[in-house]
C-alpha cells in the first residue's frame, strides 16, 4: 500500500473504531489520566490481556493514583492489588523502583521525552511512545506486535521487528496521523486483522485495499 492508500484506510476505520474495544492505555488517557496513570498502566499492560489490566488498574489507582501515593505502598501491596497482570511481582518491584526515581529526580514528574523515559527501569519504546502520545500529547508511534504484523502485512513497510516498523513509519507516515495509527491498528488487529486467519473476506472494511502480503489463510 501506498501512503495515501494507508490513509485512506486510516479513514475508513476510524469509523469503525467507535464500536471496538479501545485498548486499555487508551482507556485509561481518554479518561483523564494523568502521564503517570498512563505510564503505570501501561507497564501493567505489557503481556497481559486487557480486560486483566483494566481491572488490576482500577484496584491500583483507587489505592494510590499519584507518585506520592504510591510510593507509600509496599511493593507486597502493589503485588497484591495488580494480580493476576503478567509478572505481577516483577511489575511491582518496577513500578516502585520507577516511583522512586521520579520523586528522587524529576520532582515527581514523568519526563516527556522519550531519551528519558528510556532511563527508566523496565520502560521500552513501545511504553515511552504511549506515555509520550497519550501523556501528553505529543507526536509518536507506538508499535506493538499489532502495529507492526498490520504495517507489513500492508506492505506499507518491511521490517523484521517492532523498532524497525517504528522508525519506518516514522520516515512515511504523515505526523498528523502519527498518535491515532497505534490506537487503530492495536484494536483492528485484536478484533479483525488477526494474527492467524484474519477476518478479510466477512468483516474487514479495507480488504480491497489490503495487499494481504504474508496471508496464507483467511476468512
Amino acid at each position: 500500500m501506498t501512503t495515501e492508500e494507508v490513509l485512506q484506510a486510516l479513514t475508513i476505520l476510524k469509523s469503525h473504531y467507535p464500536t471496538w474495544q479501545a485498548p486499555v492505555v487508551t482507556f485509561v488517557a481518554v479518561s483523564k489520566g494523568t502521564p503517570y496513570q498512563v505510564l503505570i498502566a501501561t507497564l501493567l499492560s505489557l503481556r497481559t490481556k486487557d480486560e486483566t489490566t483494566r481491572e488490576a488498574t482500577k484496584r491500583l489507582f483507587t489505592r494510590a493514583h499519584t507518585p506520592e501515593k504510591m510510593l507509600t505502598l509496599s511493593e507486597e501491596e502493589i503485588a497484591r492489588l495488580i494480580y493476576p497482570v503478567g509478572f505481577y511481582r516483577m511489575k511491582a518491584k518496577r513500578i516502585k523502583e520507577i516511583t522512586q526515581i521520579l520523586l528522587e529526580k524529576y520532582n515527581g514528574i514523568v519526563p516527556d521525552t522519550i531519551e528519558e523515559l528510556l532511563t527508566l527501569p523496565g520502560v521500552g519504546r513501545k511504553t515511552a511512545n504511549l506515555v509520550i502520545t497519550l501523556g501528553y500529547h505529543k507526536p509518536g508511534i507506538c508499535v506493538d506486535t499489532h502495529v507492526h504484523r498490520i504495517s507489513n502485512r500492508w506492505d506499507y513497510v518491511r521490517t523484521k521487528t517492532p523498532e524497525e516498523t517504528e522508525f519506518a513509519l516514522r520516515e512515511k507516515l504523515p505526523v498528523s496521523e502519527w498518535i491515532t495509527y497505534n490506537d487503530i491498528l492495536v484494536a483492528f488487529g485484536q478484533t479483525i486483522c488477526k494474527p492467524v486467519s484474519p477476518l478479510c473476506k466477512s468483516r474487514c472494511p479495507v480488504n480491497h485495499l489490503c495487499p494481504q502480503r504474508g496471508v496464507e489463510r483467511h476468512r
